[in-house]
């Protein structure tokens, strides 16, 4: 399994950044990760992941509870599926990344910054693989 966070728009808080780079540092024991900005009118990020369970974040999302989500994170490595999650710029997801989502999920009710946002979900994906593993960090 490798696992691929992906987000539109330009990552200005630092302190965001280094969350977001120490959350995927900590999973990458346990899955290679990677995350990066892109631009979807430069390139089709999604056709470099034909086979890769694709997991946005929306807003009108479904909300479930990390135990939930560490069950489907587990699911997937089961399956040896590589994950793509996609979170959106100042304006959310475009109607056509929408419809290409195997998941719209959602993080809250509430309205979170965007670096924010890119933290809670790295965290989240952390968290999944370490109740996986059965460490101690999400009691």
């Amino acid at each position: 399994m490798k696992v691929f966070l992906y987000f539109i728009g330009k990552p200005r808080d630092q302190p965001a950044n280094a969350l977001v780079a120490e959350y995927l540092k900590r999973t990458s024991r346990y899955a290679p990760c990677e995350s990066r900005e892109v631009k979807p009118n430069a390139f089709d990020f999604l056709d470099r992941h034909p086979s890769a369970y694709k997991i946005f974040l929306d807003p009108a999302g479904k909300q479930i509870d990390s135990p939930r989500f560490a069950t489907l994170l587990g699911k997937l490595e089961d399956e040896g599926r590589e994950v793509v999650f996609l979170l959106g710029g100042h304006d959310g997801l475009t109607d056509q990344h929408r419809q290409r989502a195997d998941l719209l999920l959602s993080l809250s009710t509430m309205t979170w910054p965007h670096e924010l946002a890119r933290a809670m979900l790295a965290e989240q994906i952390y968290r999944a693989f370490a109740t996986l593993r059965g460490h101690p960090y999400p009691r």
